[in-house]
């Protein structure tokens, strides 16, 4: 007889299927033959004995793969051994993640920082420490889960205005004595950018902090991405497993809030640090990025070329400048078929359903590097326009996506 624990997993996981909306994990390994020079080479991986292009990842830069920061994490290793061994705040914390945080608050023009080993729990720690059942907090309709998760954590009321709309933050900060404001600066499933200037303006005139989550904007955006940021943004969070190529977080404000987290945040307090030979790591592909500007250059014009071929090819998407480049489908099922195809023809790219995006705006994410080949940008725009006409999956528009995110 089976546990009511057993009963609801064996329900679930069948429903999510029936529903076209199960997940599950793909083993990948790498492509020895295409990948012998590493600094060069396309994107590209292996996956049940045939090679794939790689469209899915967030490696936006191409580091992960720089011989020069595994050399760093291997150096940073030797000095520091593989882990950390406690929390930062037993014996956890050491040169190396205080180099970083000071290279960080150099870049960005904050007092200083707090690191992390994920995104996730940089924004979910940041959320629930300082927010309580006594703070108002309004946010963009489309923000992360992490931050949600955050949110609800710490009990304040949340308030969303519409997806990227000035206007409507403007309504709701007049309305209410808020805390802050939260967006993203660019939002990871249509890869558009929130109006960061207009947003930071407003908060100065409400008195109210701006944070912003700039997990996917980070050393890959210009503007406000340099020393000029903390006179925009109150709070901002950094991750390094994006355009950085390498794994952890950080949070960056002001040192008052630096000393209140380091003080309350449970996730900090109570996790084993990230190892500093990762932070080495991190701060070496810092260093990189910023030393090497045509690698954001090289992914201007990849984005460029990818929109110019899918409208030359028919292929409607989403209107986003950014590496992120949606396509919406709409059903879940028709979304998986039409990635399946697409791997058929060696191009992998990632489907996105619900809940991790609205039901009825299932996509194909499509995400572009500076390391991606002219060729393997014009491959995969053939083989999307073909598997769209084949499968005859009907669209949806630009105006019909926005109009569902409002």
């Amino acid at each position: 007889m089976s546990s009511l624990l057993e009963t609801k997993i064996v329900a679930r996981q069948h429903a999510l299927r029936e529903q076209g909306l199960l997940r599950q994990r793909k083993v990948l390994s790498v492509d020895h033959d295409l990948n012998t020079n590493a600094s060069t080479s396309s994107p590209r991986f292996v996956f049940e004995g045939r090679a794939y292009i790689n469209f899915s990842s967030n490696d936006y830069l191409g580091l992960s793969r720089v011989p020069e920061l595994a050399e760093a994490l291997h150096l940073g290793a030797q000095t520091y051994g593989v882990g950390s061994g406690a929390s930062p705040l037993v014996t956890g914390y050491s040169d190396a993640h205080l180099a970083l945080e000071r290279e960080l608050c150099a870049l960005t023009g904050h007092e200083a920082a707090l690191l992390f080993c994920s995104g996730f729990s940089a924004n979910t720690a940041l959320m629930k420490t300082l927010f309580d059942q006594h703070d108002i907090v309004v946010a963009d309709k489309l923000v992360h889960a992490s931050i949600i998760d955050g949110l609800q954590d710490s009990g304040a009321q949340l308030k969303r205005f519409l997806h990227n709309s000035s206007e409507s933050a403007e309504r709701l900060l007049a309305r209410n004595q808020t805390s802050a404001l939260i967006t993203e600066s660019v939002f990871s499933m249509d890869g558009d950018c929130a109006p960061i200037s207009e947003l930071s303006a407003l908060c100065r005139q409400h008195h109210t902090w701006l944070i912003v989550d700039d997990a996917h904007g980070f050393a890959v955006l210009d503007g406000y991405h340099n020393a000029e940021a903390a006179k925009l943004i109150d709070v901002q969070v950094v991750t390094f497993g994006k355009a950085l190529g390498c794994q952890g977080a950080a949070v960056l404000g002001s040192q008052a809030l630096i000393d209140f987290l380091v003080s309350n945040a449970r996730e900090y307090i109570y996790s084993t640090a990230l190892s500093p030979a990762n932070a080495a790591l991190a701060l070496a592909a810092t260093q990189y990025s910023t030393a090497h500007p045509e690698l954001q250059q090289k992914l201007r014009e990849n984005i460029t070329l990818f929109k110019r071929l899918c409208l030359e090819a028919n292929v409607p998407l989403l209107g986003s400048d950014t590496a992120i480049q949606p396509l919406i489908i709409g059903d879940a099922r028709q979304t998986l078929q039409v990635a399946e195809e697409l791997r058929v023809a060696g191009i992998w790219v990632g489907a996105i359903r619900p809940p991790t995006v609205p039901v009825g705006s299932a996509r194909l994410r499509i995400t572009l590097t500076a390391a991606h080949a002219t060729e393997d940008i014009a491959t995969c725009v053939a083989q999307l326009a073909q598997v769209l006409s084949r499968v005859g999956v009907p669209l949806v528009t630009e105006r019909q996506a926005t109009d569902d995110h409002r």
